[in-house]
């Protein structure tokens, strides 16, 4: 699985805020995912819907990996059947590519 995601040390790499007319190009290219928020509080969100508990914390548990690894940590809300992925940049007071990435991350670990 470590092969799956390319890990990028942010330390290294300038993030910025994205402009609204490529978060609407992100946006279209990853199935489910919508904006939400507004200002320094804007977002990318999906809900991820599942079986049962076990299977939703099993993805929970998988997106942890994904965000140690990755150093970008989603606010994830975690219910029974779902669990609801939200990702912005809080130091660059937007949506960066960062968040797509881990967003991409996220749809790949549930991928048929």
């Amino acid at each position: 699985m470590s092969s799956m995601f390319k890990t990028k040390d942010w330390k290294t790499h300038a993030r910025r805020a994205m402009s609204a007319t490529e978060i609407v190009a992100s946006l279209a290219r990853l199935e489910g995912w919508k904006l939400t928020g507004d200002g320094a509080n804007v977002a990318i969100e999906k809900t991820f819907n599942f079986a049962n508990y076990f299977e939703t914390i099993a993805f929970v548990n998988a997106m942890a990996w994904v965000a140690h690894r990755q150093d970008h940590h989603p606010d994830l809300s975690v219910h029974y059947d779902r669990c609801v992925v939200r990702f912005n940049t809080h130091d660059v007071g937007g949506i960066s590519s960062t968040d797509f990435e881990c967003a991409a991350q996220a749809d790949a670990l549930i991928a048929d």
